[in-house]
């Protein structure tokens, strides 16, 4: 896409009008990837609460038009713009957003770079779920080795992600199966 489809949406999502704001985010998936870091830097950093989440949601609209059949090479591009977005300068729920958008779309090539989030406390869960669902060999390496270096209270979790791939953990309790809170309610009598 061209500079001037680029520099029309960065204008556009940051407008005072809430409907202009609103056709440039539902606009933004055809710019593409080079949009990802300014709409990223936006949604990080801009003052206006409505101005960060129309950019927030213009990334999510990025990511669903790049993950259309026939779209890979756009995908590729875009995850490699989101990856840039899981620096520890952004906040964290951006980060947490964009670990939820990158399992949607990236590759094998994403696995180390989401499995680095695994020692940020922060993003961890995220970054476990999103290894979870990314394909390749290498996400099921990277939650492997966080399973043999994790806390005994992590185990069960990343356990979990790993069978979600296919690999068999024994010996971790599974948390589906245990009660999370007591309740005082008791069963109607009849």
């Amino acid at each position: 896409m061209s500079t001037t489809n680029l520099d029309q949406l960065i204008r556009d999502i940051q407008d005072k009008d809430h409907v202009t704001r609103a056709a440039a985010r539902d606009a933004a998936g055809a710019v593409g990837a080079q949009a990802v870091r300014p709409l990223g830097d936006i949604a990080a950093m801009h003052d206006d609460f409505e101005v960060a989440r129309a950019a927030d949601r213009a990334i999510r609209n990025i990511v669903y038009h790049c993950g259309r059949p026939g779209a890979e090479s756009e995908a590729h591009e875009v995850t490699g713009e989101l990856l840039g977005l899981l620096d520890q300068s952004y906040p964290v729920q951006l980060r947490r957003d964009v670990l939820s958008l990158i399992w949607q779309i990236a590759g094998e090539q994403a696995a180390n770079r989401v499995a680095a989030c695994l020692d940020d406390p922060d993003v961890a869960e995220d970054a476990r779920m999103a290894l979870e669902r990314i394909p390749g060999k290498q996400a099921t390496a990277a939650l492997q080795k966080a399973f043999d270096r994790a806390d005994q209270d992590d185990l069960p979790a990343l356990a979990y992600s790993l069978g979600m791939r296919g690999v068999e953990i024994r010996g971790v309790p599974d948390l589906r199966l245990q009660g999370v809170k007591e309740s005082a309610f008791q069963p109607v009598k009849g």
